[in-house]
């Protein structure tokens, strides 16, 4: 039956190869166009089954006020979605082995999950959106940001980031820096799928200052280095050393808390004058308390700081082009200054460069096989155009299922390029058997070929094809890498196997060099 309803499929494109051809141009043209729409992102989000909030305060916030604010945030949520969340755990600053720095103003909050079946809402995102409104609405004080407990550690691993994308300013002076983060960030919070912005906070922590006043340590009689060691003495002030065998210890002397914390003691510290009289530090130096530096970033011998942002509803590749236009209409970089892409972003940027030198590497491989196999590089070359075609379903294909392009799936586009120049192998190989053997001229032998390789070809095709559609419509945990891949490997068959019946055929006299008959 297959057979019977084909034949007349591939007579008609034999008596009408130019419209096979524009068929066949205009499919190809469609899925150019379909290639310059998509997106592109790294790697599919993996679904964890949890969520990852980050929570960030003010530098200058108490221990006792992040856990305070914590714990407020736990019982929120358990309160506000109790079909959705089954516990959250809180984790503030720094473990006791410094592996993960963090200050006492941010915390990882972790939501664990119930099952979906459970949700009153539809998705995830939907969730997270709720989340959100409930969050600004409860802890108004804080900023957080959604991510995943395994793609956020992964992300700071891999990029030093913790979010999908970060732009990073480098430069010298700080202040400048703070200035343009926040200027970026007002402009990207713009970008439709740009969500939890944030810049890197470089300013905001109160430090008590101590200038000496030269008058009053004249008039005093006190030196300006025993005004500053009573200063040094708040942090602690290293007197001696201290041995234990062959080891060493610093020896310090240091103020108890209850002075460090009270600006009214320290200015009552005495401080031995000459004339053995005791003179509080509070007369000798002026003392003020403003915000200084929480930290400072530094990459290539240079001032960084970071803008991070999340996207949500869009593909990475997109939102970068959309933010890199409304960063340059927008935002204008003093000299001396300079701003670098990073985050995950960074890392499709390599991931295809790579490709981009890998796969021209194997398509060349490709050709030069096929024109081994042939000696001649007209088969080769007919043969080769199933990869620009299958190419063309594999990206009509992510298109249909509204999927970007991403490092999975160009490996479905690598899979892919090798099965559909195979089913050129098996067609062209016996089209010129018949014209070497049984002197058949090139457009009989391409239709008996056609006719008695089409089980051959549709075979190597539907197993390929059928062995991926699990994967293409799997919903357990690592579909999100399988399905693009799977995806591009049985859309490029299509319309492969359709060049491989219908067009090849047509076009095979055009590339055999004899001369074609009329009748078939």
């Amino acid at each position: 039956r297959a057979k019977a309803a084909y034949e007349p499929l591939l007579d008609l494109a034999l008596h009408h190869r130019m419209r096979t051809v524009a068929l066949s141009a205009v499919l190809f043209v469609v899925g150019l166009t379909a290639a310059g729409t998509r997106g592109a992102e790294f790697i599919p989000r993996l679904d964890e089954g949890a969520i990852a909030l980050q929570m960030w305060r003010l530098p200058s916030v108490s221990l006792d006020e992040a856990a305070e604010q914590s714990s407020v945030l736990e019982r929120v949520l358990l309160r506000e979605f109790p079909d959705e969340i089954e516990t959250v755990i809180s984790k503030t600053g720094r473990p006791e082995i410094a592996t993960d720095p963090m200050g006492v103003e941010m915390s990882d909050v972790f939501v664990m999950l119930t099952e979906r079946d459970t949700w009153t809402y539809s998705d995830k995102d939907e969730l997270i959106e709720a989340m959100e409104t409930v969050i600004n609405r409860e802890v108004p004080a804080a900023a957080f940001g959604f991510s995943q407990p395994i793609e956020l550690r992964v992300s700071e691993l891999i990029s030093g980031v913790r979010s999908d994308i970060a732009i990073q300013v480098y430069g010298d002076d700080l202040d400048e820096l703070a200035r343009l983060g926040d200027e970026i960030a007002r402009t990207v919070s713009g970008v439709a799928g740009a969500d939890d912005v944030k810049v890197e906070q470089v300013s905001g922590l109160p430090v008590l200052t101590v200038e000496v006043d030269r008058s009053a340590l004249a008039r005093h009689g006190v030196s300006a280095d025993d005004a500053l060691a009573a200063v040094e003495a708040l942090g602690g002030r290293n007197v001696g050393v201290v041995f234990e065998g062959e080891r060493r210890f610093a020896l310090q002397v240091r103020f108890p808390e209850r002075v460090r914390n009270d600006e009214a003691a320290i200015a009552n510290i005495p401080v031995a004058a000459k004339s053995s009289s005791l003179v509080p530090l509070g007369e000798l130096v002026t003392m003020r308390v403003e915000p200084s530096a929480a930290q400072v970033s530094r990459e290539r011998i240079q001032r960084r700081i970071s803008v991070e942002l999340n996207v949500r509803g869009r593909d990475i590749a997109s939102v970068v082009e959309d933010a890199r236009r409304a960063i340059g209409d927008q935002v204008t970089i003093p000299p001396g200054y300079t701003l670098e892409w990073g985050g995950q972003f960074e890392n499709l940027e390599r991931a295809s460069a790579r490709l981009m030198l890998v796969v021209p590497v194997a398509l060349l491989l490709i050709f030069v096989l096929l024109y081994g196999t042939f000696n001649a590089a007209g088969p080769a070359i007919l043969i080769f155009l199933n990869v620009p075609f299958a190419a063309v379903g594999g990206v009509l294909a992510l298109t249909f299922r509204g999927m970007p392009f991403s490092i999975s799936a160009g490996i479905g586009f690598i899979a892919l390029f090798g099965i559909a120049v195979m089913n050129g192998v098996v067609l062209v190989t016996y089209i010129r058997k018949l014209e070497q053997e049984e002197g058949y001229a090139p457009l009989r032998a391409a239709r008996e070929a056609s006719l008695v390789r089409m089980r051959p070809v549709l075979m190597t095709a539907l197993v390929a094809a059928l062995g991926f559609v699990p994967m293409a419509l799997s919903t357990g945990s690592g579909a999100e890498v399988q399905r693009p891949l799977a995806t591009v490997v049985i859309g490029g068959l299509v319309t492969a196997t359709l060049l491989t019946l219908l067009v090849l055929p047509s076009i095979y006299s055009w590339f055999s060099g004899r001369r074609v008959d009329l009748e078939v």
